[in-house]
């Protein structure tokens, strides 16, 4: 199944130190996701001033259980990054 996922990050005066501190391990997992065919695209979501305050994740995956588990998983939900998800089952368009 193909998911398109928005995680928010908390809004408290320490999410972005929270972030930052979590970002490499979350790179190195996301690299290793990519190359897997989970992720197929993800990024930050920034605020009008660019400051990161949330992802977007598309992700293909077995289930919504699957999906969330591996959503637990993420050095981004460990550390207290991510605090909310949206969540969303979608077909991605094959336009090759």
């Amino acid at each position: 199944m193909e998911f398109l996922v928005i995680a928010k990050d908390g809004t408290d005066a320490d999410a972005l130190n929270r972030r930052l501190a979590a970002r490499p391990a979350h790179f190195e997992r996301s690299r290793k996701a990519k190359k897997d065919g989970v992720l197929l695209m993800g990024g930050a979501i920034l605020d009008e001033h660019n400051q990161m305050i949330g992802s977007s994740l598309y992700v293909e995956i077995e289930d919504r259980e699957s999906l969330q588990q591996w959503l637990n998983d993420d050095p981004y939900t460990k550390g207290d990054v991510w605090q909310e998800f949206e969540i969303h089952v979608m077909k991605i368009a094959d336009l090759d």
